[in-house]
């Protein structure tokens, strides 16, 4: 594996965990975690892990930003792959 895929491997899973604790830290009325920067983790590569998180923790669900933009961030970030990915191989 490549150092950048490692990278994002771990920022996927530290997204998917950190969006369990943010969901017990709301249950049990502690400190949470901002989503700004929970939707910064998902732009900068852990987007697939938020959205995991959001599934199965069944958490922030019902906040627009997250049902229409990690989605969106997702779906951009593929297309950005795609596209560089294209552009290496000359076409």
């Amino acid at each position: 594996m490549k150092a950048w895929e490692i990278f994002l491997l771990g920022l996927n899973f530290f997204t998917f965990f950190l969006m369990f604790y943010d969901k017990r830290a709301a249950q049990k009325s502690r400190a949470r975690i901002p989503e700004k920067v929970l939707l910064g983790l998902a732009v900068l590569g852990g987007s697939a892990g938020t959205w995991l998180g959001m599934k199965i923790w069944r958490h922030k669900t019902k906040h627009t930003v997250f049902c229409f933009g990690v989605p969106l961030i997702i779906f951009l970030q593929v297309a950005l792959l795609i596209y560089w990915r294209l552009k290496i191989n000359g076409f």
